[in-house]
């Protein structure tokens, strides 16, 4: 007891933590890493087209070169020309759309080799991508096929990442307060956004290339570290696996049922990185996979999946376009109008957090969505319109619309898609909540093309017109959750069962 008792308190508190928490703790940390370096490799193009067309008038021109057109000689071709923003709309598209197609095919590969060398080999190239985008400053390349290529296979092996982290998660994770939990580990993406923004905002205004490079290497660097430290299974290191309750026994016990689905089993969060303290009932496991017209039947697949169609069109279109805007209308320099863009993805970071917090305390996923989406509406348009008038409104507004836009973005990709993903028909069937989670992450990312593009073509008529593109797909995604919205009001005002199973904190 002596012993014990002289031990220090940081000790204390490590022996406090079984073998398997520390390793869980790994893992996430891990799986946080690699996501975040993946956004990171993402943001340098939305920084870097403020400088690749500027306004070169206000440019000091240097002596020794020979100058022939006042306007775009300080410009990078092919981005010297008049529809400039149609070509940088391009490039994203080129990205994104390959993402999107990616995204429908990297889950059956992901769940057919071992994630370790999947995910390694997945940041390892879109290192190699990335830096590939940079060197053309260096060697001086002026083609936008060689852009827009390296854009269409940076897209295709950046979908290596999504569907490896999520498995490598449910294989470590139970079950636990989804929402705030997920909240929190999905900031991720934020987290990556503002990294790569601050990266690449310190050489945007002396060599661009780097913006690119210095993200790529850091990127290949975490593939290293996945191949060396990323255990896939608890089995592999003598762990136990996480069990989970079957969706009868618990609904028996308690009377429980999830939120949306009326007849609906408890969610395995496997899929999301839900912690896990209480090991019940494990439940059965299926072979067969279901089709994809069969996921599409479980009752809110589509609604959401639309719902995030468009508000993924709107949170992508400030990713790639809001560095631009702000040095278009507020006048700032490439490196200070990115690094004023990031207080929008921490916007994004309390947002997400927000929103799950507010479903797991009312039950209602959709409401909150509906609600922070509605909330947003107005707020896109006070932004524009009074957002650049002091620094002060510029923070504040950034990271309130920051909070709207990504807040039901967040959820739906993660709370929202476990509970959607178990309904009582899977009887936990991991395939199926694979395949449903593929269905409205790929919606969202048909959405995620549409709005940079959409922004590329609108804005030469003026950016008020780009804002008013994002406030209407802001309404559409209301309107796709209306229907459950409704239920939900149903359920409060005691003519539906009220949800109990994502309350409980």
């Amino acid at each position: 007891m002596k012993m014990k008792s002289s031990l220090a308190p940081g000790i204390r508190l490590i022996t406090n933590f079984s073998r398997d928490s520390w390793y869980r703790g790994f893992i996430l940390i891990l799986t946080f890493l690699f996501y975040t370096a993946y956004h990171l490799s993402r943001k340098p193009i939305s920084i870097v087209k403020s400088e690749l067309h500027r306004n070169c008038s206000n440019v000091i021109q240097p002596k020794d070169i020979n100058i022939t057109n006042n306007v775009t000689w300080c410009d990078w071709p092919p981005f010297d020309q008049d529809n400039y923003q149609t070509l940088f709309g391009v490039l994203d598209n080129c990205f994104l759309v390959a993402y999107a197609i990616g995204m429908f095919f990297s889950g059956i590969f992901g769940e057919r080799l071992p994630l370790r060398y999947y995910l390694s080999v997945g940041m390892l190239m879109s290192g190699l991508f990335t830096c590939l985008f940079g060197l053309g400053f260096y060697w001086n390349i002026h083609s936008l096929g060689y852009y827009a290529f390296v854009q269409v296979m940076n897209g295709l092996v950046q979908t290596t990442g999504w569907p490896a982290v999520v498995a490598c998660v449910g294989n470590w994770f139970g079950k636990g307060k989804r929402g705030f939990i997920m909240g929190v580990w999905n900031s991720h993406t934020s987290v990556g956004n503002i990294l790569g923004s601050l990266i690449a905002g310190v050489f945007v205004s002396t060599a661009w290339g780097l913006s690119f490079i210095v993200p790529g290497i850091i990127i290949a660097c975490t593939g290293v570290l996945c191949f060396f430290f990323l255990v896939e299974k608890p089995e592999d290191v003598n762990c136990s696996s996480p069990q989970h309750h079957s969706g009868q026994e618990r609904s028996q016990e308690g009377g429980e049922t999830a939120p949306l689905l009326r007849d609906s089993a408890i969610v395995d969060p496997s899929i999301n990185g839900a912690v896990s303290t209480e090991p019940d009932v494990i439940v059965e496991e299926h072979s067969e996979a279901i089709s994809f017209f069969g996921a599409l039947r479980i009752p809110g697949v589509v609604e959401f999946s639309l719902c995030l169609l468009f508000a993924k069109l709107v949170s992508y279109t400030f990713l790639y376009w809001l560095p631009l805007y702000i040095s278009n209308v507020a006048h700032f320099e490439a490196k200070e109008a990115g690094d004023m863009s990031t207080l929008f993805d921490v916007g994004g970071i309390l947002g997400g957090i927000l929103a799950g917090l507010v479903s797991d305390y009312t039950g209602g996923r959709a409401s909150t969505c509906c609600v922070m989406l509605v909330v947003a509406a107005p707020m896109l348009f006070l932004y524009n319109n009074i957002g650049q008038r002091s620094l002060g409104t510029t923070i504040g507004m950034l990271l309130l619309c920051g909070a709207l836009v990504n807040g039901p973005y967040a959820l739906i990709t993660t709370a929202v898609s476990a509970d959607l993903g178990t309904h009582e028909s899977l009887k936990g069937n991991a395939r199926a909540l694979s395949t449903v989670t593929a269905i409205i992450d790929g919606t969202g990312s048909i959405g995620a093309a549409l709005g940079p593009l959409l922004a590329g073509v609108i804005s030469p008529t003026g950016w008020n017109n780009v804002f008013y593109m994002l406030i209407s797909a802001d309404v559409l995604a209301c309107l796709f959750l209306s229907r459950l919205v409704y239920k939900e009001a149903q359920r409060w005002c005691g003519c539906g069962p009220r949800a109990r199973g994502f309350n409980e904190l």
